[in-house]
């Protein structure tokens, strides 16, 4: 079978000022993977195809298809034919009334306009981690995801995510959609047992009211980003009771939302 590539060279016209050339350009790929639950066809997300285990995961624990790894009987993924195939141990736990065969786009589709769809509210949960962390470290944090992704220098054409905790990156995920690189982290976590309440995820992207929805699912209290929020995020934001910092760049940074958990130094 051939090796799914995230990444392939094609020759591209470089135009500056002052010269123009032919070379050659490293570009992301997409791959179009269709999830069957329980032989069903559930959705078709538009991806990086790499860690596609852990994304499947993810997104199903996500959308509450599943609670936990263990519900999972089998889990089988065809690359070459870009389908994976998932059984549960039990029926979907959701009506088809609350599906539609989706496709979910590198560009993340339609935009939800409220909290209230019935995955979330059955998933979403107010965060309680008890954890601090100085702005120092979420600017030592952002850099270390900002140098460690070998695809976001090579293409800038991903979204990174890591999973941290206030001193340490622990987990690191890259896609060209930056929902999926936050399901890659969730389905890690749900695989390996991992306690999410007291870690912090560092996100490439804006902080979009769907993010911010994936960070509480997630069961992380606090989010940090170098982009911008969205209004509807930070209410979700401080209704959720998550930490949301964003636009860290350099030596500086926003912190939207409950903000006790960022300590400062007393002037």
């Amino acid at each position: 079978m051939t090796k799914l590539e995230k990444t392939i060279h094609r020759p591209v016209l470089k135009i500056s000022l002052d010269r123009h050339a032919w070379e050659e350009d490293e570009i992301v790929t997409e791959y179009p993977l269709t999830i069957f639950l329980n032989d069903e066809e559930f959705a078709t997300i538009v991806c990086t195809p790499a860690d596609l285990e852990e994304m499947v995961i993810g997104f199903l624990a996500a959308e509450g298809a599943i609670k936990s790894f263990e519900e999972i009987k089998q889990l089988v993924i065809d690359e070459a034919q870009g389908f994976a195939y998932v059984d549960l141990h039990k029926e979907t736990i959701l009506s088809q009334s609350f599906y539609s065969k989706r496709r979910i786009t590198s560009c993340c589709g339609k935009s939800r306009q409220s909290f209230y769809f019935f995955s979330d509210a059955r998933t979403a949960k107010p965060a309680e981690g008890a954890i601090s962390i100085t702005p120092e470290q979420c600017m030592q944090l952002m850099r270390e995801l900002q140098s460690s992704s070998d695809i976001h220098r090579q293409t800038g054409g991903v979204h990174n995510a890591a999973l941290c905790r206030a001193d340490q990156v622990l987990l690191q995920y890259s896609d060209i959609g930056r929902h999926n690189a936050l399901d890659k982290i969730y389905g890690k976590c749900l695989q390996d047992q991992i306690e999410t309440k007291d870690k912090v995820l560092v996100f490439s992207g804006r902080i979009s009211s769907e993010v911010l929805l994936k960070a509480a699912k997630i069961g992380a209290a606090v989010i940090l980003s170098k982009s911008a929020p969205t209004d509807l995020a930070l209410q979700l934001a401080e209704e959720l009771n998550i930490t949301a910092v964003g636009f860290i760049r350099q030596d500086k940074m926003n912190v939207y939302t409950h903000a006790h958990r960022i300590e400062v130094a007393a002037n």
